[in-house]
């Protein structure tokens, strides 16, 4: 008896983030769970070249991408950082209301400036992202970077230390899914 030969398909994954959608193959939607989708927003953000790291998850047969990672290239860095200039970077990871987020800020200042100033400008930029994060969510996180409305906040509250040239999240990353509290835990509590 021959054996049934299955051909690959083409599945629509929905990436609600940026309200889009894009297709991955393979024999069933299934196998698609779990799987890694890097997208390219360059484009999307008018030239700051930003890739997104998406994780396909499966609900009720359809394919949703949840983001995992945004990363900023180094291409783009190294054009902002002009002679004459320091960049100040920073790695944390730090609590959201779901996950356990790494935070790696980038700043760049508009002249040479002293280690102080620069250790100041670091702190104040932790102290200000762990306080924001905090009561946000992974998804509203990834969202709001997309749409600069961290960074920009951020940038303004910084300038009261020296001004920046930049102010960017160079990476945040997704260290680990914390438990959700059912509704049971949850009503016990109260």
């Amino acid at each position: 008896m021959a054996i049934a030969k299955r051909k690959k398909r083409f599945f629509d994954v929905e990436i609600p983030l940026i309200k889009k959608e894009t297709q991955l193959q393979a024999y069933e939607i299934k196998e698609l769970e779990g799987k890694t989708i890097k997208y390219d927003l360059t484009r999307m953000l008018r030239g700051k070249n930003m890739l997104i790291k998406l994780k396909v998850v499966i609900e009720k047969d359809k394919a949703k991408a949840i983001p995992k990672e945004t990363i900023i290239l180094p291409c783009f860095l190294r054009r902002m950082v002009r002679k004459g200039t320091n960049y100040i970077e920073d790695s944390f990871s730090t609590d959201c209301k779901d996950a356990q987020i790494r935070i790696k800020p980038f700043l760049v200042s508009r002249r040479k400036i002293s280690r102080v100033v620069r250790k100041a400008l670091r702190e104040k930029a932790k102290e200000e992202l762990i306080k924001y994060a905090k009561n946000k969510t992974s998804e509203v996180l990834f969202d709001e970077i997309l749409k600069n409305q961290i960074q920009k906040p951020l940038s303004l509250k910084l300038k009261k230390i020296y001004p920046l040239a930049l102010c960017e999240i160079r990476i945040l990353k997704v260290e680990k899914e914390l438990e959700k509290p059912t509704e049971k835990e949850s009503k016990d509590k109260e």
